[in-house]
């Protein structure tokens, strides 16, 4: 099960809690920094220039075969971006990570929107392990306001989703399919209930419920517009949350930006939180750098002034 996985991420054993660690058991990598939607609680959307170039495929060949040699069990070959907006290097990725570097577990998470039957059938072909789909609006108007795209986009990703599961039934291929919704109140529940019911459960091995992240408190002011309030920090999935500080993605999990750079954020997408640089170093090197010390030391102390963390609601509120 997918919340399985998830749980193993987010809850740091005793033995993690250091300042030096071995490899990660799982890394995020992101393939492309393009999306096709601007939700509006997304950190991509404070991005002062969107970045148009996709991770350079040698550089991604060369930094997963190190992870791997590190000890890397998990990729996910995505980050703040959408990765099926360059669908060929996504194929190359997963076919690459499976086939050449022998990588246990590769997973995928996606909007849906630009997942068309051609490139879901040649990434499952290619050996993706899972595809998880985040579904996040209840409706068409809901939709519009918080993704700020055309309501066409809706109906592609459903359709999408819909396809795929047919898809994997038809061919016979392993790769799992999931979905994440994030789980506003009230009426909203609701209705993206009814929303799942219909056009998401029936196509899914699996759905669970997410918190409205803060984003790293980069996003608030456009989620209190829109009168919707982010948790303190990053706390998990919504049914089996975690302290917010410390923060598991600083012992877990690595992010990888597209230009190679390593976060200790699984939010950063501005570059606030870089610990060291993939083009430049080892895995293992950034992975446990001076400054990837020095926060983890601060994380183990649960008083992040003063770090990169300082202005996350998950020490804020």
């Amino acid at each position: 099960m997918i919340t399985e996985r998830i749980d193993r991420i987010t809850h740091i054993p005793a033995e993690r809690l250091a300042a030096t660690l071995a490899a990660p058991r799982s890394v995020k990598i992101e393939l492309s920094a393009r999306c096709n939607y601007r939700c509006q609680f997304c950190a991509l959307t404070v991005r002062e220039k969107q970045p148009t170039r996709d991770m350079d495929f040698e550089l991604f060949k060369r930094i997963t075969r190190d992870m791997r040699d590190a000890g890397v069990e998990e990729v996910g070959v995505f980050f703040i971006g959408e990765s099926f907006m360059n669908p060929r290097l996504l194929v190359d990725a997963v076919n690459y990570l499976k086939q050449a570097v022998g990588m246990p577990y590769v997973f995928l998470t996606s909007n849906a929107a630009a997942a068309t039957p051609q490139a879901v059938e040649a990434v499952m072909g290619a050996g993706l392990d899972s595809l998880k789909w985040s579904v996040n609006s209840a409706d068409e108007q809901q939709f519009v306001e918080v993704m700020q795209v055309s309501p066409k986009m809706r109906e592609r990703a459903l359709h999408n989703i819909k396809g795929a599961w047919l898809i994997r039934s038809a061919m016979g291929y392993r790769t799992k399919l999931y979905a994440s919704s994030i789980r506003y109140d009230g009426e909203q529940h609701e209705r993206m209930e009814l929303m799942l019911s219909e056009h998401i459960r029936p196509y899914v091995d699996e759905h669970y419920w997410l918190p409205l992240y803060s984003m790293g408190s980069l996003t608030i002011p456009k989620e209190e517009a829109l009168g919707i309030y982010p948790i303190a920090g990053n706390i998990g999935r919504y049914d089996n949350p975690v302290a917010p500080l410390p923060c598991w993605s600083v012992f877990q999990e690595g992010h990888v930006l597209s230009d190679g750079r390593l976060s200790a954020c699984c939010f950063d997408a501005t570059g606030h939180w870089i610990m060291g640089d993939l083009r430049q170093q080892s895995f293992m090197e950034a992975w446990n750098s001076e400054d990837f010390q020095r926060l983890r030391r601060r994380h183990i102390e649960r008083d992040v002034r003063g770090t990169a963390c300082e202005h996350c609601v998950a020490y804020q509120r």
